[in-house]
């Protein structure tokens, strides 16, 4: 936990020493100050209304005991062992089997389960995947998140404003002028690329130590391996069925294995790491 704890902190220090760099070089102080005040007001409020948002996105509904008894009895049981409060719990009517976590702060968190992974999973296994999920809320990975799309949200409108500067500033008058113009277009392209890089890592490193965390919870590793298995092999094969809900690509990161599974053209732009690496993590603490 501590070596993933370190790794976010490194990345997320990568990703605020980047906007210093290109912003000074594309937009000086003033400019990454203005993108970054922008970036702030769109991301902070996605993340102060995340819950609503999302839930209302995949059309979830809140459940009680009686409606969902075994999920909420379990969702119970491991926000008291992780000594947080208890989530409201909501189901999604979904053949897709997954789950994610939501809310700004443990006081106003959020678990969702699809009825998909509900019929797909043992109890021990549901007990495995929503322990993952309580780690995303014990460490406020919805505030990473948000810090993490505000910086790597303003060296895109950095590299945006930059490109139209250049488009309609010209490509200066001579060779020095134009060496030096496109270099300033292939900082602004390469720029953002890194910076979603970089999120991305964020992303995976907060899944595995999520995974970790949720292992200790409830001292059986092996049930969410098998879970994440399961999961793994449905999701490839998933088909949505007429009138379900599609997963969107804004909110994919935050399901516990990838909605989009087939549709990421390498690794390097996954919002979760490899499956089969996780399983194999998880494993070696049995």
């Amino acid at each position: 936990m501590r070596k993933e704890t370190l790794k976010t902190t490194l990345l997320l220090a990568s990703l605020t020493g980047l906007l210093i760099v290109i912003g000074g070089a594309i937009g000086g102080r003033g400019g990454i100050l203005i993108a970054f005040l922008i970036a702030i007001i769109m991301n902070f409020g996605s993340y102060w209304y995340s819950d609503k948002i999302i839930l209302k996105m995949y059309r979830a509904k809140e459940v009680n005991e009686s409606q969902y008894p075994q999920l909420y009895s379990i969702v119970r049981n491991l926000a008291t062992k992780a000594s947080l409060p208890m989530p409201k719990v909501y189901v999604i009517e979904t053949s897709m089997p997954n789950a994610f976590a939501t809310g700004r702060n443990p006081e106003h968190a959020a678990v969702a389960a699809t009825t998909g992974i509900i019929n797909l999973l043992t109890s021990e296994e549901l007990e495995g995947v929503f322990a993952h999920e309580l780690s995303h809320v014990k460490h406020r990975d919805t505030l990473i998140s948000a810090v993490t799309a505000t910086i790597a949200g303003a060296i895109t409108m950095l590299a945006y404003w930059a490109q139209w500067a250049a488009i309609f500033g010209g490509f200066g008058k001579d060779d020095e002028g134009g060496n030096n113009i496109i270099g300033f277009i292939a900082l602004a392209i390469l720029a953002p690329i890194a910076a979603t890089i970089i999120q991305l890592a964020i992303s995976r490193t907060r899944e595995f130590a999520a995974d970790a965390e949720g292992a200790k919870i409830t001292h059986k590793p092996w049930a969410l391996a098998n879970a994440l298995s399961k999961l793994e092999q449905s999701a490839t094969n998933y088909k949505p069925r007429r009138g379900e809900v599609k997963a969107s690509e804004n909110t994919a990161h935050m399901f516990i294995v990838n909605p989009l599974k087939g549709k990421t053209i390498a690794s390097l732009f996954s919002t979760h790491p490899n499956t089969e690496e996780r399983i194999r993590r998880l494993k070696s603490m049995y």
